[in-house]
């Protein structure tokens, strides 16, 4: 269990996931039953920590939402001193775009982000609030869970049988205000939580060779071998991006760039900023809010010179692209401060032409 996982003393890691805990959040524990989204179909999940599942799920091209909270119980109004003794799992609800993201792709890309054997919770999580479940609405959708956890234990991929639970939905009660979007909120901390939980070790040793994370339409963005890459990325470039240099403050091509597009990574063309997230930090390199796709940005502790920071790359061709730090004007707080020469702009009238025409409706509200 969290709680008692800091009161023993994990420190620095545990303190992340624990801090704060106790506050009061006005609206919490209040039952919502399915929470809304306009255009949007739900999926209520639970795989530990709804930290790390609504920081995983959201992350997924086509959700649109992550909102944490608590399902399974019969009593009402659980909070999170009580939610366990009522029965309630810790559970996330899934906002999703159908036309983008499938409810069996959302399913696929959610067991891969958990441990679907424990019984006993997840991870470093232990108690029957940390279970992992899978709540369906409907005839329909059970059977797509149930197919799904079929799928998993046929793969072979586990040596021990799959117990996430199907259960029918009957509820949702939002968390605690703090406890939502927390990785954007406190993502250092975040970070070292996830890290000493164990989660993140699993995933990685478990999926390690598989790519199969993302919905088959996402764009195969794919990295050039180093030779390639001498050839064609220029030797600021290359540094950058292959050897985590970092360019000069204010002598860099995007740093007053004002004009409306995206910036892609310039090694594998993923989409990873959009100009309507840009503003001028004062630092000398271009600096956003948050990622235009944020499935496209992998982030890693970096203590280079002497300091913890957070470093970020992108996901599909590991570039080094910058660092963030939670100093930012946005709602999350935080400021993606990155080199220009890790950066490929794609204006907004080329877009199209340039294979990223689905962009363009950011640029043009209500088309």
């Amino acid at each position: 269990m969290k709680k008692a996982w800091m009161a023993a003393g994990l420190a620095l890691f545990v303190m992340a996931c624990q801090g704060g805990k106790t506050q009061p959040a006005e609206g919490a524990g209040k039952m919502t039953g399915m929470i809304q989204t306009e255009n949007a179909a739900v999926a209520t999940l639970a795989g530990g920590c709804f930290w790390c599942v609504a920081s995983d799920m959201k992350k997924l091209p086509g959700v649109i939402r992550v909102v944490s909270g608590y399902a399974g119980g019969s009593e009402k109004n659980p909070t999170y001193e009580t939610y366990m003794a009522q029965g309630h799992l810790e559970a996330a609800q899934v906002h999703y775009d159908p036309k983008v993201v499938t409810y069996e792709q959302i399913l696929t890309y959610f067991l891969k982000h958990i441990d679907p054997t424990d019984a006993g919770g997840q991870f470093a999580d232990r108690g029957p609030g940390y279970r992992s479940a899978v709540f369906y609405n409907d005839e329909t959708e059970r059977k797509t869970a149930a197919g799904a956890l079929q799928a998993l234990a046929a793969s072979g991929k586990f040596g021990k049988p799959i117990v996430t639970e199907l259960k029918p939905f009957t509820g949702f009660y939002p968390a605690e205000d703090y406890h939502q979007d927390y990785d954007e909120k406190n993502p250092l901390r975040y970070r070292a939580y996830r890290s000493g939980s164990g989660r993140e070790g699993f995933l990685r040793e478990v999926w390690k060779k598989d790519q199969s994370n993302t919905p088959a339409s996402t764009p195969p963005y794919r990295k050039p071998d180093d030779q390639t890459l001498k050839k064609t990325l220029s030797p600021m470039q290359y540094n950058v991006t292959q050897k985590s240099a970092t360019e000069p403050p204010f002598q860099n091509e995007y740093v007053h760039n004002k004009q409306e597009g995206i910036y892609v990574d310039v090694v594998s063309g993923e989409p990873l900023f959009s100009s309507l997230d840009k503003y001028d930090s004062g630092t000398g390199w271009p600096s956003f809010t948050q990622p235009l796709e944020p499935a496209n940005i992998s982030t890693k502790e970096d203590r280079s010179f002497f300091e913890a920071r957070t470093e970020v790359r992108s996901r599909h061709a590991d570039s080094h692209l910058g660092h963030v730090f939670p100093d930012g004007p946005g709602p999350a707080g935080l400021r993606y401060c990155m080199n220009s020469a890790a950066l490929r702009f794609i204006p907004k009238d080329d877009l199209e032409k340039k294979g990223y025409g689905r962009y363009l409706k950011l640029f043009s509200p209500g088309k």
